[in-house]
């Protein structure tokens, strides 16, 4: 079964509106409704708050402020994943970013609350906030650990000897706006209070974190939390972490004992969420007349919050892609009174490889080389900074055959010489890595006595196909047809897992699956040919095979479900684990990642500058793939990404109040059917495995690698024109483009 392009099996409870997400549970019957109040100011200090006017507003149960919200846990900023610490809110009169919570307003009916949320007075002593990443961006320091716990700096040789030494050097800085990851589910909970116990329907992507956070919050239990989220709207990363609608519903409920739902709306998503920081990227290039790299460097500054540290590792994948004796890294942070940083779709290589895949293109238009065999002929023979083998490597057959589809012997050697009409045309290709990560995982898998499988971990989906890919690791497991499967997920009662995220979700799940369906098997060849009511009493069970809900062993054959019966009313069941990465041998001798290579086509208006992707090819080796249909989905959505870091998304910080004035998806740009025509996606056939028993890595966020590169660098073909201030719009284009031919 895997490999095979299944259908996913919860199409049709999505397509008819049967899949319930956190906001549209009803089982703790009818709910109250919460509204979060936001601060008005980006730093100070609350000096007083009135909640009479919003109390005495009809339909109203409560009004939480910092004076009567109950004592919180605190941060704890040791933690190498801040996902599973506490997150308070409405702990303080202190005010650290526009739109912080400053109270939450609960009342029979939405409406109501929206409305008495907007009586709540609130009285602040302005402080002077720190908004603007270019007015302190001197100011930075080095920061204690970067993102995953990676090294914040590395230099390998004599980077400055080898750079001077150089025939050919490009220094560029390159700048990358905020941006969020936006699911179409805005962060929602509900709370039900049941005793000492507190359920929480909520939308988020890692389950345990979830309730370890809500516990260490609360002060609770951490068995007294309960988190269901059999379906996730999304998430992107910014769901991988719980946040104030959680905190602020479970505080709620707890306090009234009844049910209460908060829901952010679209516009506070961009203030309470957390974003990708703002980044300053300064790239260094030298090499040789023949394109070898002599010296490679990659410096990032970008913003923080003051109270919880976060640096993005974007530096971080220049250290394995490129081959150059001297090689130098390093990560620093600015201090700003905005919300915190946070993982937004591939978090480090998305803007790291935006700037070094476009200082990559600069060099080959200095050298007067193909950028493809530039590439190539930078490709190294073991990791440049670990000095460790790669476990499975294919980023060069990935070039050559992403330009073989494409095409890219018809690229115009020079930039902007190839026109159509009033149209100037250009291709543009980039390099694409992602580290493949691993993390502990359980899941658990029961034959019942009818012959159904049950396969159960807290693991979650978030749109990315996990019930059809565990659906089909467990019906090739124990060989049964898919509809005799069933998989439950998304609930903390079940084994835990790292849930989705990182691109770590499916292999984690679906090896930890394919182990306990090995153990299963065993188990019941075991009590079978032990048993002498069995056709397979006394047989050897190393040729068993499992095939059509039967076990056979040379002419003998036995329905599992009856063997599973004679376990016991419950079956017989088994669980499958999956370690961290740290205690795997193979993560530490190997360098483990995931490859592509984008390629695109562009057409720029020679009058007005409006950029229009034309085409688009990626081309990628991932391992083993478990469903050919949704992993091309997954990478075709991360190109799309690309795109839109490329040409649209920014957030703009209004410097005065530190408010994001293009809070909306009106003005928050990002792409749309319209914007994106052919774009097409391929996966070469390989299997990695020093990754996992099942040779298969990482596919989500490999998309969206490198996809803005190929795009602006296509940009560059087209009119001559570079930028490296991100995203790629008609004002930093239009003042550069060539004159019209007569």
């Amino acid at each position: 079964m895997i490999g095979k392009a299944v259908d996913r099996v919860d199409g049709p409870l999505k397509a008819t509106g049967r899949a319930a997400y956190a906001y549209e549970h009803w089982e703790a019957g009818q709910p109250l409704y919460g509204f979060i109040v936001g601060a008005t100011i980006g730093k100070g200090r609350i000096t007083q708050i009135g909640t009479e006017s919003a109390e005495n507003t009809p339909g109203v149960h409560l009004v939480l402020t910092h004076l009567n919200a109950p004592e919180q846990g605190s941060h704890d900023e040791s933690a190498v994943f801040e996902y599973w610490c506490a997150q308070p809110v409405l702990a303080g009169p202190d005010i650290h970013h526009f739109g912080e919570p400053v109270a939450l307003v609960v009342a029979e009916t939405l409406e109501q609350a929206r409305d008495a949320a907007a009586r709540v007075e609130v009285e602040y002593s302005a402080g002077r906030g720190r908004f603007d990443f270019a007015e302190y961006e001197d100011e930075a320091y080095v920061p204690k650990v970067v993102n995953a716990g990676l090294p914040t700096d590395t230099e390998v040789g004599d980077f400055d000897a080898g750079f001077d030494s150089a025939e050919v050097r490009i220094d560029q800085h390159y700048t990358t706006p905020y941006e969020f990851s936006l699911p179409i589910e805005p962060n929602a909970c509900l709370a039900e209070p049941r005793g000492e116990d507190l359920v929480l329907y909520v939308s988020c992507q890692i389950v345990n974190a979830a309730q370890a956070s809500v516990a260490g919050t609360l002060r609770m239990d951490p068995g007294r939390v309960h988190v269901v989220a059999p379906f996730v709207g999304g998430g992107f990363g910014s769901k991988l972490g719980i946040h104030a609608e959680t905190i602020l519903a479970a505080m709620a409920a707890r306090t009234l004992g009844r049910p209460v739902k908060v829901a952010m709306t679209r516009q506070q998503v961009f203030q309470l969420v957390g974003m990708r920081p703002v980044s300053s990227q300064r790239v260094r290039l030298g090499a040789e007349r023949d394109g070898r790299l002599t010296a490679i460097a990659h410096d990032v500054t970008m913003h923080t919050s003051p109270e919880i540290e976060y640096a993005e590792q974007t530096a971080a994948t220049t250290r394995s892609l490129y081959a150059a004796p001297h090689r130098l890294t390093s990560h620093r942070l600015t201090a700003l009174d905005l919300p915190r940083g946070t993982d937004v779709r591939a978090p480090g290589e998305a803007p790291g490889m935006l700037a070094v895949e476009s200082a990559m293109d600069e060099l080959a238009d200095a050298l007067g080389m193909d950028p493809v065999e530039l590439r190539i002929r930078n490709e190294p023979t073991v990791d440049p900074e670990r000095g460790v083998p790669y476990s499975d490597r294919h980023l060069v057959d990935c070039l050559r055959e992403g330009a073989r589809r494409f095409g890219w012997e018809n690229r115009p050697a020079a930039p902007a010489t190839e026109r159509e009409g009033r149209w100037l045309v250009g291709y543009g290709m980039s390099a694409a890595i992602r580290g493949h990560l691993q993390g502990p995982t359980a899941v658990r898998v029961r034959l019942e006595p009818d012959g159904t499988a049950v396969v159960r971990t807290d693991m979650t989906d978030i749109g990315t196909g996990t019930y059809t890919i565990l659906t089909q690791v467990a019906a090739g497991g124990l060989g049964l047809p898919p509809e005799r499967v069933r998989i439950e997920l998304g609930l903390s009662d079940l084994p835990t897992s790292w849930g989705s995220g990182g691109s770590w979700g499916a292999t984690n799940s679906c090896t930890a699956a394919h182990r306990a369906c090995a153990a299963l098997r065993a188990k019941l060849l075991e009590a079978a040919c032990g048993d002498t009511r069995s056709p397979l009493h006394g047989m050897d069970p190393a040729g068993a095979v499992f095939a059509d809900g039967a076990v056979r062993v040379g002419g003998a054959s036995e329905e599992v479900a009856a063997i599973a019966a004679r376990g016991g009313p419950q079956g017989m069941e088994a669980e499958g684990r999956v370690r961290h990465m740290a205690d795997d041998p193979h993560y530490s001798a190997y360098s483990i990642n995931s490859y592509g290579a984008h390629f695109a086509e562009v057409g720029v208006d020679a009058d007005t500058a409006e950029i229009r992707l034309r085409r688009m090819l990626g081309v990628f080796s991932v391992g083993r793939v478990f469903n050919p249909g949704t992993t091309r989905s997954q990478l075709i959505g991360g190109m799309v990404w690309g795109v839109g870091a490329a040409l649209e998304e920014e957030a703009v910080v209004d410097t005065r109040s530190g408010a994001f004035v293009n809070r909306d998806l009106a003005g928050y740009l990002v792409p749309v059917h319209a914007d994106i025509t052919d774009v097409d996606a391929v996966v070469l056939d390989s299997f990695d495995g020093k990754a996992n028993v099942l040779g298969a890595k990482g596919v989500g966020e490999l998309g969206v690698c490198g996809a803005g590169a190929a795009v602006v660098n296509a940009v560059f073909n087209a009119t001559g024109v570079r930028v490296r201030d991100f995203p790629v719009t008609i004002e930093k284009v239009l003042p550069g483009l060539p004159p019209m031919a007569a």
